[in-house]
């Protein structure tokens, strides 16, 4: 399976079968799915397209794997904050910038509580920490704050 972050929309995921059939499961930031079959002739001819709301799309999880969440979506409370992982692009313009350059809880209300860097986590980096293309930032805040943030990060 391939992961592909796109900036703004979510994360794509995308797998062959054993039967070499292509799918594809577009996790999109506001918590529903896109799931898309790809024609056995032509694998990058869509033959079906399924939008799928969050609960339909926690269901069919739920049927598939149980236990198991989006590896993107971290946590959501009833006071409608959510934790969510976003990678930082090798073209981002904040590669090789401080985390004080982001101005990300200014701008958004949502913060920076980590961030993964291959096999280390830094947990509350401070605005000197100097921030590195596949960088995975954990964003906490609301879901407009998150969704700020992501557009943020997500600049090239």
């Amino acid at each position: 399976m391939s992961t592909t972050p796109l900036p703004g929309i979510g994360v794509q995921y995308d797998l062959t079968t054993r039967e070499h059939r292509h799918l594809s499961v577009i996790a999109h930031r506001d918590g529903t799915r896109s799931v898309n079959v790809y024609r056995p002739d032509d694998p990058d001819a869509c033959a079906h397209s399924l939008h799928l709301t969050s609960a339909e799309a926690s269901s069919l999880i739920d049927a598939l794997m149980p236990d198991h969440h989006s590896p993107s979506v971290l946590h959501t409370t009833d006071l409608g904050l959510v934790a969510e992982r976003i990678e930082l692009s090798a073209h981002s313009v904040w590669n090789g910038r401080v985390m004080g350059d982001l101005r990300l809880r200014t701008e958004t209300g949502a913060s920076v509580v980590a961030v993964l860097r291959r096999a280390d986590a830094v947990p509350s980096p401070g605005p000197d920490y100097r921030l590195a293309g596949g960088d995975t930032l954990i964003v906490v805040g609301t879901r407009e704050g998150v969704d700020g943030a992501a557009a943020i990060l997500g600049r090239e």
